[in-house]
């Protein structure tokens, strides 16, 4: 047993060894999805070094955040219900998953009640797949460019998160992720609000994050290539 669990530890340790060397010259960072995965393992990868973990379900994010050490940049990555947002309220770093004004205001709302600003990404639709979902490019504009935005004092929108289509087609990928990027490049020259730094670009996870990296990610969601499959 204590050889299998000294395994585990240096995997984890070499893996995300591995992902600094690869993100060490982009302007990247590494998110780990700790979903599903226990405590323990959170922790291990903690004293390898890791910062941001992130989390798909408010409910497996609370009693983490609470049992580990708390200079660790929690994000929320998954769909995120209005009735959810007060229990995260009081200490998420990043939003991933906003998509539609309503969730905007209600975070906001919760925020102000914690006299925090917390940062938050559009959802994006990018993907050919009817399992993901999102706003379009129209919806995430039209919030952006609404008279109510800057009333939300409690949110900052700090970029878009998308997530491509799963499939082989790396052409298919890389154009998916390119469309954001430009998306979010035109957007930038466009708004000009307090409350609007659109600086960051959460895209690409285990399977497709180099592309992404290459199309300009400045987040990316690794859990399988680190923690192994669930």
């Amino acid at each position: 047993m204590f050889v299998v669990f000294f395994y585990f530890c240096a995997m984890i340790a070499e893996r995300l060894q591995f992902f600094a060397q690869e993100l060490h010259a982009t302007k990247a960072r590494l998110i780990a999805v700790s979903k599903t995965h226990p405590v323990e393992t959170l922790q291990l990868a903690y004293e390898a070094g890791c910062r941001i973990f992130g989390e798909n379900r408010v409910q497996e994010l609370v009693p983490k955040y609470e049992a580990l050490p708390k200079d660790i940049a929690w994000h929320l990555i998954g769909t995120l219900q209005s009735n959810k947002v007060k229990y995260i309220a009081p200490f998420v770093s990043l939003i991933h998953s906003i998509d539609s004004f309503k969730l905007l205001e209600t975070v906001h709302k919760e925020a102000n009640k914690h006299n925090r600003v917390i940062d938050c990404l559009l959802q994006i639709y990018i993907a050919q797949e009817e399992t993901k979902h999102g706003l379009s490019y129209e919806e995430a504009e039209e919030i952006l460019t609404s008279e109510a935005l800057p009333a939300l004092t409690g949110v900052r929108v700090v970029g878009f998160m998308g997530m491509a289509t799963f499939t082989d087609n790396e052409a298919q990928i890389r154009q998916e992720f390119r469309n954001l990027a430009q998306f979010s490049q035109s957007m930038q020259t466009k708004i000009n609000l307090p409350n609007v730094q659109l600086s960051e670009i959460s895209m690409g996870m285990s399977n497709d994050y180099k592309i992404a990296i290459e199309e300009g990610s400045t987040l990316i969601r690794v859990g399988s290539a680190i923690f192994g499959s669930r």
